[in-house]
């Protein structure tokens, strides 16, 4: 008699789904995929963590529909309560940005540490560089595929749904329920094997008009963004900084900084500085060496003077 194994319920706090892999024409035998859900807790949380899910182990051919309809269809929650789904080495959003900047994180392309890339200058070419970066070319590819074992960030719309799916799973756990992968999603995802491919091929070869339209736009964004950059360097070599130096920049001197407006801004820094000559230890210590040198030097030239009418004195005596 053939033993049957026992599946547990959760292994080190992640909850098991027993997935059912639908058949296919060369493999005819039905295989079970073990999806793990656990609420997500990232080192350092975002605004949007607690009402997040965490997968691990997705299938491989997983995307946003599949895992929508998951959670709404087959594991009975309302529709429309899964707000986006973040699969693992996907280009984030621009609200995830915004959510990573509150929350105190480091850039795209930064690590906390700061030791997976280089940092990078703020300024008028990082503005630009963000901006190319999101003018990106068009897919080749209809849908992606995931490496085995991936993960995935399934973000609701408030924490009773993330809840509300943890117990969907405890209640197919307990119910012996059967999961089928994508059973009632044929024609809504993207097909895989040859078709796959011939939309790949179709992808990659653009007819002339919508070719020409993205090369336009994107040369024309890059133009503008040129354009504010050129305006930026010329405000700088004409506009004196704080302590009355200008910026030297590449690309010429287009209308050079009068001489008046450098000695404008510097006396106005003096204003600003006047009365915090003595702030500073070393600043006080400067001074009185300062006063020092000036006594002595005043002292010396006193000396002098004496010396001369001395000398004076005794070249013409009275007859």
């Amino acid at each position: 008699m053939a033993q049957t194994m026992t599946i547990p319920f959760k292994i080190a706090d992640y909850h098991i789904l027993p997935l059912m892999l639908p058949t296919l024409p060369s493999f005819r035998t039905q295989a079970v995929h073990y999806l793990y859900l656990h609420p997500h807790e990232p080192k350092i949380p975002t605004p949007i963590t607690p009402r997040s899910l965490f997968l691990v182990n997705v299938p491989f051919d997983a995307t946003e529909t599949h895992i929508r309809y998951l959670c709404s269809k087959q594991l009975g929650i309302p529709s429309g309560r899964v707000e986006e789904v973040q699969f693992e080495g996907t280009r984030k959003r621009p609200h995830q940005e915004k959510d990573d900047v509150q929350a105190g994180l480091a850039p795209t392309g930064q690590t906390q540490n700061g030791k997976k890339s280089m940092k990078r200058k703020r300024g008028a070419n990082e503005t630009q560089v963000n901006q190319t970066d999101d003018m990106r070319l068009p897919e080749t590819w209809d849908r992606p595929i995931w490496r085995s074992g991936s993960n995935a960030v399934v973000v609701f719309v408030d924490r009773t749904s993330m809840e509300a799916v943890v117990k969907a799973v405890r209640r197919v756990q307990n119910g012996g329920e059967k999961i089928i992968w994508g059973d009632g999603l044929k024609g809504q995802a993207p097909a895989l094997g040859s078709q796959r491919y011939l939309n790949h091929q179709k992808m990659c070869y653009p007819d002339k008009a919508s070719l020409l339209e993205m090369v336009n736009s994107f040369m024309t964004d890059y133009a503008n963004q040129e354009k504010e950059r050129t305006r930026k360097l010329a405000r700088q070599r004409q506009e004196p900084d704080e302590d009355g130096f200008v910026t030297v920049t590449r690309g010429g001197r287009i209308g050079p900084a009068r001489q008046e407006e450098a000695k404008e801004r510097l006396e106005k820094q003096k204003e600003k500085q006047r009365g915090l000559e003595d702030f500073y230890r070393f600043q006080s210590r400067e001074k009185r060496k300062e006063r020092a040198g000036e006594l002595i030097r005043k002292f010396e030239q006193d000396r002098e003077k004496v010396r001369k009418m001395r000398e004076r004195r005794g070249r013409f005596k009275a007859s």
